[in-house]
């Protein structure tokens, strides 16, 4: 990828920190979704309700970079990766997160050694309950950290979770939706998870689900476009040994890497291109 100049990586970063393209013409945020409590991350920042480190957490990891070269200036990051919804919003997405950025879930290692490591953000309900109170829909999605570390990469990947019933499929069906606008990074994810057994399909026919909004924050990216993936509840389990808050990223199973594995492979694929 060539590099870009300091000028135009400011530009581009300043228009997305004091717009982006999620606002309206107004410059105002969408009306909440009926299912949520919050109406933006900001909103739900702002309940003295609420407690950070009790309620709900924030974890981000940004690179550093150096751009002291008067030739060759740094390019701008690749690939995003972010979860929205982690901890007991929609269970598992906060371990599959860090491990297709590039770290184990348990220790925070860099996995497989010397591999290749991403931006990454997710957003996490830490309740022992009522998580689902927390979930702020992605095309509402304001939080600083993410629309930043979005704004500044080429690509992004959103870690989500579903119901079988969201998508008419039997109880106890494994299936990941695979959705967004990046049309080059889904066609990839669909061809890794076939050739690793994964099921899969393409997203395109669930409305609710298929994350092509542009205002989804996954495709905030810097060519407006990313890819979503939406995990039935059967498919998340089956990735851990123990489905608890404590102990999910400490018994991961095959499941899991496989998962891994093959998603890292798409994304190593497009960004080669």
């Amino acid at each position: 990828m060539a590099g870009a100049s300091r000028r135009s990586l400011l530009t581009v970063l300043a228009t997305a920190a004091v717009g982006g393209p999620y606002l309206g013409a107004a410059g105002l945020m969408p009306a909440a979704a009926a299912a949520d409590r919050y109406p933006s991350n900001t909103a739900l920042y702002a309940d003295p309700n609420l407690v950070e480190g009790t309620d709900y957490a924030r974890r981000c990891r940004r690179h550093g970079t150096v751009d002291d070269d008067l030739v060759q200036n740094v390019p701008f990051p690749q690939t995003a990766v972010i979860a929205p919804h982690g901890g007991g919003i929609e269970v598992g997405t906060s371990e599959l997160c860090l491990a297709i950025a590039g770290y184990h879930p348990a220790t925070l290692a860099v996995t497989p050694a010397n591999g290749r490591v991403y931006d990454y953000w997710m957003f996490e309900g830490l309740r022992a309950s009522n998580n689902g109170e927390l979930h702020v829909t992605s095309i509402h999605c304001d939080d600083p950290y993410a629309r930043s570390l979005c704004a500044g990469a080429w690509h992004g990947l959103a870690l989500h979770g579903c119901t079988t019933s969201q998508v008419d499929l039997p109880d106890g069906t494994e299936m990941v939706l695979v959705g967004g606008l990046d049309n080059t990074l889904k066609s990839y994810l669909l061809q890794e998870y076939a050739a690793a057994g994964v099921p899969a399909i393409d997203a395109v026919d669930h409305d609710s689900l298929n994350g092509n909004d542009p205002r989804n924050i996954v495709n905030r990216t810097l060519l407006g476009t990313g890819a979503q993936l939406e995990m039935t509840t059967p498919m998340r389990l089956a990735m851990f040994g123990t489905n608890t808050g404590a102990q999910r990223k400490n018994t991961t199973l095959a499941a899991f890497w496989t998962f891994v594995a093959a998603t890292r492979a798409a994304i190593a694929r497009h960004e080669a291109r």
